[in-house]
């Protein structure tokens, strides 16, 4: 199984990229700019600001070379270097990578796998915030440890429910607070027999289709356990 962390800046550091090599783990990290690393993609921003002021339109350009910092790193490291003019300014971006360019090229590493962390961050704090994940509070590792992985089991879960029982509905890319609040958060009745239990909804809840549409899904991917 081939593994490879993806952060932003702050993890760009010696100690965890000489780690990851050390390893066997890749890595794919932002890297703050420099006046050295401008300087190695002075060309390719010069051309996206001509590309810029002939179309009007934002232009792009990356550039593959090999870098060390004048201290801190102990090795040259694989960086790509964004130069990119938009209509507010130019905007040049680095990151650090142990991937070699026979894997990814420039463009696909940056564009599909490094800039794909900032749809993780709207996971994480989808997570945080509808899920309690930012409850860790706890005197202890281990206590809030345990709160992530209740709150990281809860996800799982709504995200099989999203994924497979509402695939066809309004909520197939509905966050976990929607489906929560629409489709889990609902006033019943629970009658308790000698012979059963029955939860009865009201038969006014705006979404019993979706529901029960949700409902034959997952009975249909899971017969074992419906």
């Amino acid at each position: 199984m081939k593994i490879v962390v993806r952060g932003d800046s702050g993890f760009a550091r010696e100690e965890i990229m000489s780690w990851c090599e050390a390893n066997q783990v890749d890595y794919l990290f932002g890297l703050a700019r420099n006046s050295r690393l401008q300087e190695e993609i002075q060309g390719e921003m010069e051309e996206t600001r001509k590309q810029y002021t002939e179309t009007g339109r934002a232009s792009r350009v990356y550039k593959d070379f090999f870098y060390k910092t004048v201290k801190s790193w102990s090795q040259d490291r694989r960086v790509v270097g964004k130069a990119e003019h938009l209509e507010k300014g130019p905007n040049p971006r680095f990151v650090v990578t142990s991937l070699k360019s026979a894997e990814r090229d420039a463009k696909s590493l940056y564009e599909q796998e490094y800039c794909a962390r900032g749809e993780m961050e709207n996971r994480i704090k989808e997570q945080q915030l509808h899920l309690f994940a930012d409850r860790t509070s706890t005197e202890t590792m281990r206590a809030n440890q345990l709160r992530l992985w209740f709150s990281s089991v809860a996800y799982v879960l709504l995200n099989e429910l999203r994924r497979i029982g509402l695939c066809s509905t309004e909520f197939s890319q509905a966050q976990c607070n929607t489906i929560r609040t629409k489709l889990l958060k609902i006033g019943a009745q629970v009658k308790v027999s000698i012979r059963r239990i029955a939860v009865c909804l009201s038969s006014a809840y705006p979404y019993k289709e979706i529901f029960q549409l949700a409902f034959q899904n997952i009975r249909k991917a899971y017969p074992m356990l419906c």
